[in-house]
């Protein structure tokens, strides 16, 4: 099989993930996680942590676990208007139960629509305030007569537990490079499904080789699941040397980057020279304290080097956090293109080392150790002697091969490479 159909076949088995998590509600707590946990699970062995209701988490407490069985709002007639079953969309996240009959005058306070886009229904939650609400399309409730309507939403807000899983990819050394995606937004396709295929894909395909640094994912609810995880694993937290926060993964738009708060850490660095050199349309943002799950890992207290990639950025499209977020908008042709990206960082980010030069007096003789030999015929000859000789330049033991590729302008594969034959003939050493 070729690389463009195994690029094509990997965002397929992507979309039939994202395909089979999206009719699941979820939110910050409850089974809609679990389940959603379950199914990853069939493509990674995932540790599963289950937080108890009153748990201190850093400035936060771990709140009551939410389950929906049903939800409705039907007519005098009996027909159901707004119905759970149809879309988990359909009701405010978090809302606690209620059994009711009451006017459309009294039930509009708890209709939630889009008037500015009136076929789409809205994702609304109100998960630390006891509420009970309905989303629905501007165009429905504009079709609503008045007169009485049956309110039901058989749901339970009650101490549980919050639910969130870890998958580590063993590498050669224990230092960390945190993956994180988060698993509590109901059906929206690209936000959050896609990013949760993404780093399940990347997971899979880092296990197929033995990574330099050890890969922890982390599929957590957003916000409350990543404080918890930090407020449970502050010994760990000292290994963490990068992070990749994922999200918005499979709209049509081009990548975008967003910064860690240092903003020129070598994750930073990394996912610039791996966006310019791939020459993809991208961007590339600066950090800003709002957003997804970096602004945790980010927050000063830890100032862990973590950024954040998405194709196009939360509420940057008119689909975000309506229905319009669906399985249409979402590509395999672009997960597979989020995925490869993940890959190029990695690859880059594992080699990244700083090496000292053995012989630091003067030019080395290549040849007399059959490095030039070794060239002989290559197309890419030139290119190959000019990465050994601006590795041996720069090995003093403050510069990494990244520097090497960004001073030279060559490709980092290339300079790579020729560390790898400069080590092998003892002209450097890590």
């Amino acid at each position: 099989m070729s690389t463009a159909d195994d690029t094509k076949a990997v965002g397929e088995e992507m979309y039939t993930l994202v395909e089979r998590l999206y009719p699941l509600c979820r939110s910050i707590t409850g089974d809609g996680v679990r389940a959603t946990l379950d199914i990853v699970g069939e493509y990674l062995p995932l540790e599963v942590h289950e937080v108890p209701t009153g748990t201190r988490v850093l400035d936060w407490t771990v709140p009551q676990e939410w389950n929906i069985r049903d939800a409705y709002v039907a007519d005098a007639a009996g027909n159901r208007v707004v119905d759970f079953a149809a879309s988990s969309l359909h009701v405010l996240g978090y809302s606690v139960p209620v059994s009711a009959t009451m006017p459309l005058a009294e039930l509009r306070a708890h209709l939630h629509t889009l008037p500015d886009q009136p076929g789409r229904v809205p994702y609304r939650t109100s998960y630390y305030k006891p509420e009970w609400g309905f989303c629905l399309s501007q165009e429905t409730l504009d079709a609503l007569p008045d007169g009485d309507y049956e309110v039901r939403i058989d749901s339970t807000l009650a101490d549980g537990h919050l639910t969130y899983a870890e998958h580590v990819v063993p590498g050669r050394v224990a230092e960390e490079v945190i993956v994180s995606c988060h698993v509590c937004h109901p059906s929206l396709a690209n936000d959050n499904l896609a990013g949760i295929a993404v780093a399940t894909f990347l997971a899979r395909a880092l296990a197929e080789a033995t990574p330099w640094y050890t890969y922890r994912f982390l599929f957590a609810p957003g916000t409350i699941g990543a404080i918890t995880w930090l407020a449970r694993n502050a010994e760990r937290v000292e290994r963490v040397r990068h992070g990749l926060v994922l999200a918005c993964a499979g709209d049509p738009g081009p990548l975008t980057y967003k910064r860690s708060r240092r903003g020129d850490a070598e994750i930073d660095r990394v996912m610039r020279h791996v966006l310019e050199a791939s020459q993809r349309p991208h961007e590339i943002r600066e950090f800003t304290p709002y957003g997804y799950d970096e602004r945790q890992f980010c927050s000063p207290g830890f100032n862990l080097a973590v950024g954040s990639l998405t194709r196009t950025p939360y509420a940057g499209y008119p689909e975000y956090h309506t229905s319009a977020d669906n399985l249409d908008l979402v590509r395999p042709e672009m997960m597979a293109d989020t995925l490869a990206v993940c890959r190029e960082a990695f690859a880059v980010l594992d080699r990244n080392r700083r090496y000292v030069n053995l012989s630091p007096y003067g030019e080395p003789q290549l040849g007399r150790r059959g490095l030039y030999d070794s060239l002989g015929g290559r197309s890419d000859a030139k290119q190959a002697q000019m990465a050994m000789l601006w590795v041996l330049s720069l090995s003093d033991g403050e510069h990494g091969l990244l520097d090497v590729a960004e001073r030279s302008g060559l490709p980092f594969d290339a300079v790579a490479a020729a560390a790898d034959a400069l080590h092998g003939a003892g002209l450097i050493k890590a």
